[in-house]
């Protein structure tokens, strides 16, 4: 028997929803499982995101809500105590990034500009994946990014490189998530807060010890240990 329900979300919403709804709904469970509007919010995510029908998109006949705010917007800087050209090449290798950012599982560059990036859902909840391209770059200056459309995740940043002679480089960073757009993108922003915030600001610093003195972040080397010995 064919549906007739109409499939008004992307697959990028769709794919948030069931991240959000399971995670929801786990969260209720273990704290309060009588708390039936929090499961029922929950269950919607769910249905939301397995069927690829929204209700409110229906009502408004719209397949998104437009809002261009980011969840997490950040910059700063650091001076990195290496010549500039060394500090551009080793951040330019996009693959390098996850020694040094604990948020970040893995990037793989694909040729033509385009990697891509997985990293890790704030408190604990699996992982999340989005491709991203190369938007600009001026060798030994400047790197900017920015996620192709319909990622799970809208992320893009910039990079600037400043040599300051025998004190190293000074890097200022720029870096911004956007969880996706109507409610699942409400529920995963949710999950994107003060903490995560803190936790990439504290990876600019651990990419300044990386390159100075080659140190994994103790985060990565417990889950480098855990991985060995799995």
């Amino acid at each position: 028997m064919k549906s007739n329900t109409k499939v008004n979300v992307s697959n990028a919403e769709r794919i948030a929803s069931v991240l959000a709804g399971s995670y929801f709904m786990y969260r209720t469970f273990k704290r309060n499982p009588k708390n039936l509007a929090a499961m029922a919010s929950a269950g919607l995510l769910l249905y939301r995101g397995i069927s690829g029908h929204c209700p409110a998109y229906e009502a408004t006949g719209k397949n998104t809500l437009v809002d261009s705010t980011p969840n997490i917007d950040i910059e700063t800087s650091v001076i990195v105590n290496r010549p500039v050209d060394t500090v551009y090449s080793f951040w330019r290798r996009l693959e390098n990034l996850p020694l040094f950012m604990t948020h970040l599982k893995s990037v793989d560059q694909k040729g033509n500009g385009k990697s891509d990036w997985e990293a890790y859902i704030p408190g604990g909840f699996g992982t999340i994946h989005w491709e991203a391209i190369v938007t600009s770059e001026i060798p030994s200056e400047l790197i900017a990014w920015e996620s192709l459309d319909d990622s799970t995740i809208q992320n893009g940043g910039y990079v600037t490189f400043h040599d300051l002679g025998v004190l190293g480089t000074c890097i200022n960073v720029k870096i911004h998530y956007r969880a996706p757009l109507g409610m699942a993108g409400e529920k995963v922003a949710s999950l994107f807060n003060s903490t995560f915030e803190k936790m990439i600001r504290r990876d600019i610093v651990n990419f300044k010890q990386y390159v100075e003195n080659g140190v994994l972040p103790l985060e990565k080397q417990y889950r480098n240990a855990i991985t060995q010995d799995v």
